[in-house]
């Protein structure tokens, strides 16, 4: 894979007088520790440029991780989280019918319920470090993605071992960041997997 230190590979989308990058590198501030990932705006265009489009709005600024399980995964997006311990985390998303832009083809619209179609194109695996998308089934991820911590491979799209489909679009790109996303994992959490102290997330913004 690319590497976040390098700018120079760029792709011309078919829209003029502008350029997309192949990828662009993202910051997530958190209360315990901040990690960079790199989304892969080449392959993976309408799952990445819908989160990139929900970050530049400053959706994600402000929530908490509302599901957090050692040895599997940290799950964050949710807007009821806002409230840590809202009874409805893990249910929201971006407003029904909302739009986002979708590098080099431009804007689309989320569904009536807030979803954009699933992006079964790339095999990139569910490896540890992965950003991936959540979901409730076919066609029905929002804002809500997960950070694999260990290799998940029964959550691969393309691995018919389990009916789960959950397209990867990011991957955070350093021993450091790995550190802090493994601190997050090893918060105390309650009988819902909701972190006991709450694990907010300050920032996340696009690095220039």
């Amino acid at each position: 894979r690319p590497s976040a230190a390098s700018t120079s590979r760029c792709i011309s989308p078919s829209l003029p007088h502008s350029r997309t990058c192949a990828w662009q590198v993202v910051v997530f501030e958190t209360s315990k520790g901040s990690f960079e990932a790199e989304i892969f705006v080449d392959k993976m265009p309408v799952t990445a440029g819908n989160f990139l489009s929900l970050v530049k709005d400053g959706f994600y600024n402000g929530l908490h991780f509302h599901r957090v399980i050692k040895d599997f995964m940290l799950q964050f997006g949710c807007p009821n989280s806002k409230n840590p311990k809202h009874p409805a985390n893990g249910t929201g998303g971006p407003a029904p019918g909302s739009t986002y832009e979708v590098p080099g083809k431009g804007p689309a619209k989320r569904n009536c319920e807030g979803s954009i179609p699933d992006e079964h194109t790339a095999k990139i695996s569910n490896e540890p470090g992965t950003l991936s998308m959540a979901n409730a089934g076919p066609n029905s991820g929002g804002s809500q993605f997960f950070v694999n911590t260990v290799h998940n491979s029964f959550l691969d799209w393309f691995d018919k071992s389990s009916d789960s489909a959950h397209p990867v679009f990011g991957k955070v790109t350093s021993k450091e960041g790995m550190a802090v996303v493994k601190a997050i994992e090893g918060v105390q959490t309650d009988q819902n997997d909701n972190p006991v102290q709450p694990v907010q997330m300050i920032k996340v913004t696009v690095k220039a």
